[in-house]
């Protein structure tokens, strides 16, 4: 297999709430053509997958290469992914995406090996192998966005666990009974520092009467979540509300840290995501702040932003396919 998949390339996807991300990556990981295009998840699960069928055909026809020119297909997608199966178990970005078997499907309508896997865990890979992490053998990757996502390696191998749902860190409860989570829980971390969370909380404040730069178009905040440069620039003209719900979020964020560094002893924590992209020099000191509170006296860290940006990701699902299929 080894020899079968050496020097071809590997066609990347990222799937998303609200773009499909696609590209050929050589196995030097240097990205061929790369095309954006509207995911329109609202439509349902059968639009969307035939969205990346047409996707990949034209990435593939414009590069003027045939489909047996690839050496697999790998496709990173944000919620509970089953790699082995090749199913998405749940996505949150994807309404109506419950045990979905993404694998067959593509690998039926184009006859190449498919692999699969969550976004950060893809993410992780990128960082390990080309930015951040790279040389290291035990750390944890978080990104931070609308959600937050992460990524375990421990002795130089990524952490699936026993039904492929480790790294979910933003939903580890930090609060009893508490706040109600998107994947219906109460009291995740992500209810609390995620960046929907600290929309909603804003979105409140202002609907109370208080006083605030930031406006909102409609009643429906978690679709109208806030942009990082609308974050920073309420932040650095110290608007009450959101600077002061932006604090709040950061020194939960840093609890959920020292809660992964004493727990893992990680040589590196990756922080990514926009809100760092954006305001990593405003945001990192006060996570560092909480993080030093709340964790084990004697257990030490070291954190790193990502290097990649956006391309983590379809690095490290090139990689994570070519390694699936040399095993």
């Amino acid at each position: 297999m080894a020899q079968s998949i050496e020097g071809k390339p590997v066609l990347a996807v990222d799937l998303g709430g609200t773009k499909i991300v696609t590209a050929l990556i050589t196995p030097q990981g240097d990205i061929l053509s790369r095309e954006y295009t509207p995911t329109l998840a609202e439509e349902g699960v059968e639009p969307v997958i035939k969205r990346i069928l047409t996707t990949a055909a034209a990435l593939i026809k414009d590069a003027g290469l045939p489909y047996s020119s690839l050496s697999a297909i790998a496709i990173a997608v944000a919620g509970a992914i089953d790699s082995e199966k090749g199913m998405v178990t749940a996505s949150p970005n994807l309404p109506g995406w419950f045990n979905v078997p993404l694998r067959s499907r593509l690998e039926s309508a184009l006859g190449i090996p498919v692999v699969i896997n969550n976004d950060v865990r893809m993410i992780t890979w990128g960082e390990w192998q080309h930015g951040a992490g790279k040389g290291i053998s035990d750390l944890v990757c978080l990104f931070v966005g609308t959600g937050i996502g992460g990524g375990i390696i421990v002795d130089g191998k990524i952490v699936h666990g026993s039904s492929s749902t480790a790294g979910e860190i933003g939903h580890m409860i930090v609060a009893y009974d508490g706040k109600q989570c998107s994947c219906g829980r109460r009291g995740c971390f992500e209810s609390y520092a995620a960046k929907w969370a600290l929309t909603e909380n804003v979105y409140q404040r202002i609907k109370k009467g208080e006083k605030s730069q930031i406006q909102f178009k409609g009643d429906k905040p978690r679709q109208e979540i806030l942009k990082s440069s609308v974050i920073k620039e309420a932040y650095l003209a110290n608007d009450p509300v959101l600077k002061d719900e932006l604090i709040k979020s950061v020194n939960y964020f840093g609890m959920g840290l020292a809660n992964i560094v004493t727990l893992l002893n990680p040589e590196i924590i990756v922080i990514g995501g926009g809100m760092i992209e954006s305001m990593g020099d405003q945001l990192l000191p006060l996570i560092c702040e909480s993080l030093d509170r709340n964790k084990f006296p004697s257990a030490k860290y070291k954190i790193k932003t990502a290097e990649l940006g956006d391309y983590s990701v379809l690095a490290g699902a090139a990689y994570f396919a070519r390694q699936r299929l040399v095993r």
